[in-house]
Parts: structure tokens; sequence; C-alpha cells
């Protein structure tokens, strides 16, 4: 019987029969039970141990307690676009970058290593496997061959596909958790006080995480409840959607006015190769400048709902850094073709330039942004450091048909990104004074992270192959490997997310 030790001890002396057949019972329990209470026992180091790697665990849970769900949601999403990034390494790696290293690399001329090239990509990096033009497409003779341009397509198609997979099953758990089951009947502050306690945290330390975490939310909750309560008169209102208005139009002047820039074709000595960090600079400038005047205009505009703040701050976001996007994409695809002839190289260190620049900027926003400016303690600017992070995965999306080692660049620099935004959150910000409910916040990156970012990035690296002669057969393949399957798990996850609600609260949710 499964007992505990106690249990059993007195089940057997209240026994009818001798005290030496109690004996002999009680050891052969003993006996039986010490197997399976070892087994429990290593079950549960094992499920220790794998708590100990997952990364950053106990650091997310230090944020989440100090500064609350909506600060905590960014880190989470930099931990998961990190996943992604380890994944698209390693898979490149071994199917494509391995291969042509090993059965020499097709380099026609060697240049000196000058040093700038760590910021360019181009000189002693030009016919490396960093970028496209390192790879020579032959078939490598060995047993059995190995077809480099079959293995280059189908490695990259393979990625897309899990990554778009991956993206709508966690859209679509996501929406469920935060959305379905945040506004359903058995909702609110009782359910959220009395249920959703972690009884298995035992360490004190997390028990006050847990606490602290749960009072945010319960903050969250009553600040929104207390804001649909209060009304605004009709003149107010006039001149609310008086001020929007006019905050949409400076808004979306910025953003068109920030597409107007010129462009330089593939650099012939040093000083034409210094001038290509131009374009980049530029463009980190006015993702630099603009979210600020952006917040400044938001200031004007006061919101009294932060949540309805945020998403306003996300959406003019978007639209900035897409426009910004979409004219370099037509530019690349439209008119370097024609001027250069490997242009897929170029593309590549393009994009390459753009991320080390970008992440430069990072780096002297965080120090110059936060550490010297932190005499008025801000709140963490969660919309502008999330779509960052969009705009740098999309990068990096882009970049990878034309650099499959550009993933390397990526988790270096989110692995330095997460310690020093830590490091500043913990010296330089303070936990928000306007609390809303920011867990629903999570759903919305991902979203945006599949569309218009991954959709868009999906559509170039299509448009890519089909100029590109040795793909062209294998583009109809390719809508069947990439859209089909995540079409196919859309609707599954849709069904089973429907599925799960209705068990849980016994009725039918229309997900619109």
């Amino acid at each position: 019987v499964s007992l505990s030790a106690g249990a059993r001890i007195q089940a057997i002396r209240s026994l009818p029969m001798p005290f030496n057949e109690r004996k002999t019972i009680r050891l052969t329990s003993f006996s039986n039970k010490a197997p399976i209470q070892s087994f429990r026992r290593f079950r549960g180091s094992l499920a220790s141990a794998r708590q100990h790697l997952i990364i950053w665990q106990d650091t997310l849970k230090e944020i989440g307690g100090r500064f609350g769900t909506s600060v905590l949601s960014y880190f989470l999403f930099l931990k998961w676009l990190l996943q992604f990034n380890l994944f698209s390494l390693i898979i490149n790696f071994c199917f494509i970058t391995m291969p042509q290293i090993v059965h020499a690399p097709n380099i026609s001329s060697i240049t000196g290593f000058r040093g700038l090239e760590l910021l360019t990509g181009v000189g002693y990096f030009n016919q490396t496997v960093l970028f496209y033009g390192g790879y020579n497409g032959e078939v490598i003779v060995s047993k059995p061959a190995y077809n480099m341009q079959l293995a280059y397509f189908f490695t990259i198609a393979a990625y897309l596909v899990l990554c778009g997979v991956s993206l709508i099953y966690s859209m679509s758990r996501s929406f469920q958790k935060n959305f379905v089951l945040e506004t359903g009947p058995v909702s609110g502050e009782a359910w959220r006080l009395l249920c959703s306690w972690d009884f298995s945290v035992v360490n004190e330390k997390a028990i006050q995480y847990n606490k602290n975490n749960l009072a945010i939310q319960l903050k969250e909750s009553l600040s929104e409840r207390l804001q649909e309560k209060n009304k605004m008169s009709l003149s107010d209102r006039i001149k609310h959607l008086s001020l929007h208005l006019l905050a949409w139009l400076l808004s979306l002047g910025l953003a068109l006015g920030s597409g107007a820039f010129s462009f330089n074709h593939n650099p012939n000595d040093l000083r034409a190769e210094a001038s290509t960090l131009l374009l980049p600079v530029v463009v980190s400038l006015i993702n630099l400048i603009v979210p600020l005047l952006y917040s400044l205009i938001s200031t004007i505009e006061s919101y009294s709902n932060p949540r309805a703040k945020i998403y306003i701050s996300i959406i003019r976001s978007v639209i900035l850094k897409m426009s910004i996007l979409g004219i370099l994409c037509f530019y690349w695809l439209n008119f370097v073709p024609d001027n250069i002839s490997c242009w897929e190289s170029f593309v590549g260190q393009s994009v390459y330039r753009l991320l080390i620049i970008d992440f430069i900027f990072c780096l002297l926003g965080i120090f110059f942004g936060e550490f010297l400016r932190n005499l008025g303690v801000p709140e963490f600017d969660i919309a502008r450091n999330v779509l960052d992070l969009i705009y740098a995965q999309t990068l990096a999306w882009i970049g990878i048909y034309f650099s499959p080692l550009l993933p390397v660049m990526q988790v270096l620099k989110l692995f330095i990104i997460f310690y020093l935004k830590k490091i500043s959150l913990s010296m330089n910000c303070q936990p928000p004074k306007h609390t809303g409910r920011a867990a629903q916040i999570q759903t919305v990156f991902i979203a945006l992270l599949f569309f218009p970012s991954f959709v868009g990035v999906l559509s170039m690296v299509a448009f890519t192959v089909w100029r590109c002669d040795p793909f062209i057969l294998h583009f109809q393949f390719l809508f069947i490997i990439v859209f089909i399957p995540s079409y196919i798990s859309s609707v599954y996850i849709y069904l089973s997310a429907g599925a799960a609600t209705r068990s849980r609260h016994g009725t039918v949710v229309n997900f619109g």
C-alpha cells in the first residue's frame, strides 16, 4: 500500500498477529518501498537539475517580482528570440557551413585582414563562408554525394517552416492564456488571489518574488477597473480626438520623411569601404531619434490608459521601422541585381552592417540614455525596447539567406543586451507608477513578430529564390513546405485552443 512511513508502521502494529510476523512484514514493506523511494528521489533530482539548466530562470523571477509582468515580458521575449537564433545557428552550421569548410570554400582571391571588416563585412570577409559568395553550390563528391545547392535551399526553407509553425503555435497559446482565460467566467481578482499561487515553491526568495508579482498583478487589474469608471465629457473627448489626430499626422510625416535617404554601391578601396557605414548610421540615428519624438508626442496626448499608450507607441514604431526596411528591401531586390555581379553577398554585407551599427547604437543608448540619465529614475520603456528587438530579428531573418552565419552575431548580441538591460534596470529604472495589466502585451509582441516581420521576410526570400536561377525549379516547393504546414498547424492550434477553453469554462468561445 502506498502509505507514508509512519502510516505503514501504525498499520503493521494494528495487525492481529504475533510480533515476529509483524516484524517480517515490516522489513518486507520497507525493503519493497526503498526502490520506489530511491526512484522518486532520483526523479526529483532530475527535475531539480532541469530547473537549474533553464537559462536565466532566477533572474527572470527577480525581474518579475520587482518590476511586474510588463517589464518581465520584454526579457521573456528576448529569451524566446535567443532560442530561435540558437536553433538557426546550429542547423545552418551543421548542414551548410561545415560541409563547405571541409571541402574547400570557393575563394578566388584572399585579401589581407585590416580590422575594418568587423564593421563593414567586406574585404577579408568578402568571399568567406560568412556570406553567400563563399558557397560554390557544387555537388560535393563523397559517399553519398552532397548537393550544396539543395542543402542550402532546404536548410533555409526548413528553418522558415519551423519558425512559422512556432510563431503560430506560440501566438495561439499566448492568446488563449492572456486573452481568453483572463476574460472568462472564472477570471477576476478573487480567482487570481485564491487560485494562482504555486504551492510547489518552497524557497523563501522565490516565495517573496511570487508575492510581489501577485501584488503587482492585482494592482494592474484594479487600476484598469478604476480607469474604466472615469468618463470624459464631450468637450474633453473632442479635445483628445484633435490631439490624437494631430499626433498621428506628425508621426506619419516623420515615418515617411525617414525613408528619404540615398544608397551607395560596392566599395573598391578603404575609403569607399568606410563610406558604406554611412547608411547604417543614418538608419540607426532615425531609429533612435524618431521614437524619442514619438514619446514627446505621446506626452502631449496624455493617455489615461497605460496599455493604450503602449499600443499606440508600438504601432507608430512598427510603421517607422517597417517603412525603412521596406525601402531597403525594394532597393536590394530591384536595383542592386542590375548593377552588382554577386548581389547576394552585397545584400548580406548590407544587413551585416545594419546589425552591427544597430548593436553599437543600442550599447550607446544603454550607457548614455540610461546610466548617465538616471537622475530622474526613469521607467523602463517597454514598447521601444521590444520594437528594437523585433527590428533586429527582422534584419537577421532577411539576412539569413544571404549570410547563413548571421545568427552568430545575433546570439552574441542578445546575450550581451540581456545582461546590460538587467543591470541598467536594477540600477537606473523604477517600477511602473501607472500599472496596467500587461501580460496580454506578450501576445501582441508575438503577433507583430509574425506579421509584418516574418511574413514580410518570407515574401522577400521567396522573391529572391524566384530571381535566383538555381532555385527557380524549387520555388513552388517553397510554398508547399512553408505555407501548407503553417496553415494546417494554425487550424489545429485554433481547434485545440477552442476545445481546451470550452472544457475549462463549459462555454463556446469565439476567437474571431
